[in-house]
């Protein structure tokens, strides 16, 4: 092989590898670039399984949720649309769309399933606030840590 196409092939090779993993994570997508948390979220049908799979939901209770996630995603999809709205605005009007979806979600589910809604939730507010705040700050939502002793 020339030095030349030698060169050529190096440079190709070169060139080529920082495009792979972006090639590769669009075909894991399902093609194309993805614009956001939008396209990445899970469809109505693959949320209203996980939710019958974790809260064993019955047919009634899926054919009645089935209609609130279409609403609360409509509602959700309104919201980040408009593009008038501040940024603290618009999370909070998510924010608002949620807690009303949970608690039309909460009102079809038996005591048991009730039980596992709760601390699901609980959890995810436990996550979320250990999420906010920086370094140094107190994330527990009690009291501001205590000053160092004094010698």
């Amino acid at each position: 092989m020339s030095m030349n196409r030698k060169c050529l092939w190096i440079l190709a090779l070169v060139l080529a590898v920082p495009v792979l993993p972006g090639a590769a994570a669009a075909a894991y997508q399902g093609g194309g670039y993805s614009g956001g948390a939008r396209e990445d979220r899970l469809t109505i049908n693959e949320q209203l399984r996980r939710m019958t799979k974790t809260f064993n939901l019955t047919a009634d209770q899926q054919s009645k949720l089935k209609p609130i996630l279409i609403d609360e995603r409509k509602k959700i999809d309104d919201v980040r649309d408009n593009t008038s709205l501040e940024r603290s605005t618009m999370f909070d009007r998510i924010k608002q769309i949620r807690q009303d979806t949970d608690a039309k979600v909460r009102a079809l589910l038996d005591d048991k399933q009730k039980e596992t809604f709760d601390k699901m939730q609980q959890e995810r507010e436990d996550r979320m606030k250990n999420r906010q705040g920086g370094p140094g700050e107190d994330n527990s939502g009690g009291n501001p840590p205590s000053p160092p002793p004094q010698n």
